[in-house]
Formats: structure tokens, C-alpha cells, sequence
């Protein structure tokens, strides 16, 4: 390895006394706690879409989805994908050289224009238009919010600050799909004008908004236009900064664990609406005839007539274990090592994958849920913490943007293959297309999303006797096996490349005192 890569990794180990978790909250700056409510309304328009797209694409016209079938929606996931996570990798060094604040400024505006291009435009090349200039908008967002995190923190707190951040934001990916479950019981289009107005919000934060080190960065900037500095082209810097080993393969296996947590966002949302039912639980809670508690309804992302709960809402139960508990796992996840939590967090989204495969009764899966969950806060949070402690101060939105190649290679293989194989293996829709085409009924005249409301009707089943009949006939869980797996290699991985990381950055730490 490189000299360079030598103090790369050696920064990555070197042990540092955190402070306690109050005192690390207590010292994080207004300008930390601004980036959070910024990233909040900001996720909660992205999620308040996000969460509910693989629904709204896959419903059937006539109930104002786009009545597309689950390749399509892969199709559509991949370059949403390939986008919103390849885009940081350059704008986290133009945020650098820029600015944060004018980077998050134009963010805010393109993320406007995808939302109201969904609205106005319910078709697959409309919706398609809308979710590449979003992801764009998404792309050059992220690098600058999260460098200014990594400046207003150090080695004592950065563990509690990202657990807290990451806590913070999942406040708006809790309620972010909450409304858009109440809302799209209405119409769908209103999800995407509800969540254009969140996010110009973010125009307001700016106000309070300040860049940490501006005054270094103009002064940095002045030295290179008077000619003081010589600075290499941006593609060139970045790309002899990935050109690192330790960063290559942390970007390899890290990114089996976003394969599963995009996974759980694209097609949990449908296994659960197919095939599990969520009045077992409501009768649980509040008895057989359901709740009409509005509050209870919209807390849980329940249909309006309070007896089953949507399946965003069972979702969305693990960002709500995010936002209340994140910063009690993040400061126990102080203790151990970034990549023994990483390994340890992608085991435990793989068991929770596993689940859901072997089962489809719901509290099983509220089970599978929060084990996903911890295994989520104990992975999600360490990878920016990672990347930010390793960067040059001079990069770290540079760094910051690297860390979205793993998202990227994970998300972009499941967008996908999660959709296309959940058509394959566990479709409701194209299972009973098939029973319909063996009873001798012609399917070509049926909509995409009515199949199963027509078997219902040719063999006079009720739904959930017919939804179980189905259930034990086909291998339904085999996506769940497939994305479990994938994620036990990568824990495995990540488990090695941290003994491999930490033993050579204490060879290069003896040599350098010796």
C-alpha cells in the first residue's frame, strides 16, 4: 500500500477516549443541531414518496397508481439508484470547493422540480423524469450537510453525534410516510405536492444555516486562483483518493449491507401488503372491531377504518425504533470498533431477512422489524463516522460523498433484481394471473393489480382463506433467502477487513516508532 493509505488507516484505529453520552450531546454545536433539522425536513419529503413508491407503481390504474409490473419498478429503482449515489462522488468535491450552503441551496430547488414532475406526470417516463431529477437533487444534498457534521465534531463525540444525527433524521422518516398514508387513501398525486412543500422549508433552515471553516475555505480558494496551490482536477483527486485498497474493498463489502436495506424499502413494502395480515395485530391491540383513535390511526399508518394497518405503516416501525432509541445503541456502539459494528449490524439485518423468508405471520415480523432495526443503527451511522474520521480536512465532503458508492452498488443491484425477483418468486398479482390462465380464464383483458380480485371472484374463495391457500403452494420467502444470504457474506467480509485493517495499521504504527 501507498504511503497515503499508511495514514489513512492508522487514523481509522487509533483509540480515543469518547466522552459519556450526555456530555457528547451536550457539547454538539446549534450549527450541528441545524444540519439535523435541515436533513429531517428533508427526509421526511423523501421518505414520505420513497416509502410509498413500490406501492403507487405497482397499483392498478383505476386506483391512480401507474399499473406497472414489478420489472418496471426495477427498472425505474435501478436508475434512481445510479443517480442519487453516484452523483456525491463529484458534487462532494464541488461542495468542497464551493460551498455547503450554495450546494444545499440548488439541492433544494431540484428536489422541488422531481417532486411536482411526479404530480404532474403519473406515467412510467413521468415518474421515471421525476425520481432522476429527485435523486439528483438528493445527490448534491447529502456531501455538504454531512461535511459540515464531521466540522462541527471530533474524535470525543463524533460516535454520539452521528448516532444523534442519524436519530434526528429518522424523525422525518417516521412521519414523512405517515402522512403519506393518510394522504393516498385520498389521492396519490397529493403525496407528491404535500412533500414539494415540505421540502422548500429548507429554504428557512439556510437562514440559520452556517458553514463551519468558510473563512480556511476561501483563503484555501484564494491561494489556488493566485496560484500559491497548484490543484489537481477533480475527477483526478477523486479518483486517485478511491484508488486506496482500504477504501475499495470497504466499498465492495459494505455494500451488501444497503443491498438489504433497500431490500427491506422496496419490496418489504409489497410482501407485506400481499401476503401478511396486519388485523391479527389490530384485534391484538384494541380488540376485534379495530380503533377508531385518529391519533392511533395515524401513528401507525392505518387504513382510515382503523382495522388493519397499511404496509408502510408496519414499515415504518423501524424508523420509529430509530428516532427514539438511536442514540442509546450509538452509545453503546461507542465501545467496539466502526467495522465490528458494521459486521455485527449486517449480520443482524441478514437474520431479520431470514425471517421474514421462513414466515409471513405479522408478529413475527414485528419481530423481524426491530432486530432489522438494531441492526441498522448499529451499521447505517458507523459508515459516515468511518469516512468523516479518515478524510483530509480539505475532503471531507469529498469523503462524505464516497461514502455513497456502497449505497450505490448495493441499491442499484437490488433496485433491480429485489423487484424483478419479488416478480418472480412471491408476486401476488402474478401468481394469480397464473391460477387464472389454468382455470382457462383469458388474463390478457385483466389491468395490472386486478388479477387477484378476479380469482377471487372465479373461485369463490374469500381473500384471506385464497391468500393463504396460495401462500403454502408457492416458495414465497425465496427473495428473503436470496437477500439474507448476500448479507452473510458481506458481514463476513467486514468482519475479516477489520482484523486485516487493524493488524496492518499496528505494523504501520511500530515502524514508525521504531
Amino acid at each position: 500500500m501507498s504511503k497515503q493509505s499508511d495514514n489513512l488507516h492508522t487514523t481509522t484505529v487509533k483509540d480515543v477516549q469518547q466522552l459519556g453520552t450526555w456530555a457528547a450531546i451536550a457539547s454538539l454545536s446549534y450549527v450541528f443541531w441545524i444540519c439535523g433539522g435541515m436533513e429531517m425536513i428533508e427526509r421526511l419529503a423523501f421518505y414520505g414518496v420513497r416509502s410509498l413508491s413500490s406501492l403507487y407503481a405497482t397499483d392498478s390504474a383505476s386506483n391512480g397508481g401507474l399499473g406497472l409490473v414489478e420489472s418496471d419498478l426495477g427498472l425505474i429503482f435501478m436508475v434512481w439508484a445510479l443517480v442519487q449515489t453516484f452523483v456525491p462522488v463529484l458534487s462532494g468535491g464541488i461542495s468542497d470547493r464551493v460551498g455547503y450552503k450554495e450546494t444545499i441551496f440548488a439541492s433544494t430547488i431540484f428536489k422541488i422540480l422531481g417532486y411536482l414532475l411526479m404530480a404532474f406526470f403519473p406515467t412510467f417516463w413521468g415518474f421515471m423524469a421525476g425520481t432522476v431529477v429527485l435523486a439528483f437533487g438528493t445527490g448534491i444534498f447529502k456531501p455538504g450537510i454531512q461535511a459540515t457534521i464531521v466540522k462541527t465534531t471530533d474524535r470525543k463525540n463524533s460516535s454520539i453525534a452521528w448516532g444523534v444525527f442519524y436519530q434526528t433524521v429518522n424523525i422525518g422518516a417516521f412521519i414523512g410516510p405517515l402522512i403519506s398514508a393518510q394522504l393516498r387513501q385520498l389521492e396519490w398525486q397529493y403525496i407528491f405536492f404535500a412533500c414539494a412543500a415540505v421540502i422548500s422549508l429548507n429554504f428557512l433552515m439556510l437562514l440559520s444555516y452556517k458553514e463551519e471553516d468558510k473563512e480556511e475555505r476561501l483563503a484555501h480558494r484564494a491561494k489556488v486562483k493566485s496560484g500559491e496551490i497548484t490543484e489537481s482536477s477533480l475527477w483526478i483527486d477523486s479518483l486517485r483518493e478511491l484508488a486506496n485498497p482500504i477504501l475499495i474493498w470497504y466499498i465492495v463489502l459494505f455494500s451488501g449491507f444497503w443491498f438489504m436495506l433497500m431490500a427491506f424499502w422496496d419490496v418489504a413494502p409489497l410482501y407485506f401488503r400481499d401476503w401478511v395480515d396486519t388485523s391479527i395485530l389490530v384485534q391484538d391491540l384494541f380488540g376485534s372491531a379495530g380503533t377508531q383513535n385518529p391519533i392511533a390511526i395515524f401513528l401507525m399508518g392505518m387504513a382510515q377504518d382503523g382495522k388493519t394497518i397499511n404496509p408502510e405503516g408496519l414499515v415504518n416501525l423501524n424508523a420509529f425504533m430509530i428516532m427514539t432509541i438511536c442514540f442509546l445503541v450509538a452509545g453503546w456502539s461507542a465501545r467496539l470498533r466502526a467495522t465490528n459494528s458494521m459486521a455485527l449490524g449486517t449480520f443482524l439485518t441478514s437474520s431479520a431477512l431470514l425471517l421474514f423468508g421462513g414466515f409471513n405471520f405479522v408478529w413475527i415480523m414485528v419481530v423481524a422489524i426491530i432486530i432489522f432495526s438494531f441492526g441498522e443503527m448499529l451499521s447505517s451511522p458507523k459508515c459516515s463516522e468511518y469516512l468523516g474520521n479518515i478524510a483530509p480536512r480539505q475532503k471531507k465532503a469529498m469523503y462524505l460523498g464516497f461514502s455513497q458508492l456502497p449505497v450505490g452498488l448495493g441499491w442499484i443491484m437490488e433496485g433491480y433484481f429485489g423487484p424483478t425477483l419479488y416478480g418472480t418468486f412471491s408476486s401476488k398479482e402474478n401468481i394469480a394471473r397464473d391460477m387464472l390462465l389454468d382455470r382457462g380464464v383469458d388474463v390478457s383483458g385483466i389491468p395490472i393489480g386486478e388479477a387477484f380480485h378476479n380469482l377471487v371472484g372465479v373461485s369463490g374463495t374469500s381473500e384471506h382463506v385464497l391468500t393463504a391457500q396460495m401462500y403454502a403452494s408457492n416458495n414465497i420467502g425465496a427473495i428473503w433467502y436470496i437477500m439474507g444470504t448476500v448479507g452473510l457474506i458481506s458481514a463476513f467480509g467486514m468482519y475479516v477487513y477489520g482484523k486485516w485493517t487493524y493488524r496492518f495499521a499496528m505494523q504501520v504504527e511500530a515502524q514508525a516508532n521504531s
